[in-house]
């Protein structure tokens, strides 16, 4: 039997704020934790309007949006771990959940030196 204030707690790390609740707006779409799941729709987070959000409110600043949903994804990958060590999701899955969407990419040609 598991006692419920023995099971880790999530560490402090980049505080999931944006995108931020505004006055008079409906529940947000920011991520419950530890479970990594939009609070509006109960989906994966983040859900589809919690990405146009993210890149409506860092507009022009890709690389830290992407910055941003690395450090995320490392919080979700030390809470989903903890939850449920044996069938977590796989780091290629929290790769493509979290990072892989932004469209601040570049492509090899991009990265190579002449």
């Amino acid at each position: 039997m598991v006692i419920m204030h023995q099971m880790p707690q999530p560490r402090l790390g980049p505080h999931p704020q944006h995108p931020r609740r505004r006055p008079g707006a409906r529940v947000p779409h920011t991520p419950l934790r530890p479970r990594w799941t939009c609070r509006a729709w109960c989906q994966q987070w983040p859900c589809a309007q919690a990405r146009l959000l993210l890149k409506a409110e860092r507009e022009g600043r890709m690389a830290s949006l992407a910055i941003y949903l690395a450090g995320l994804m490392y919080e979700a990958m030390h809470d989903l771990y903890c939850l449920n060590p044996n069938d977590g999701p796989s780091p290629r899955a929290l790769f493509e959940r979290f990072v892989a969407w932004n469209p601040f990419r570049r492509s090899a040609a991009e990265v190579e030196e002449p």
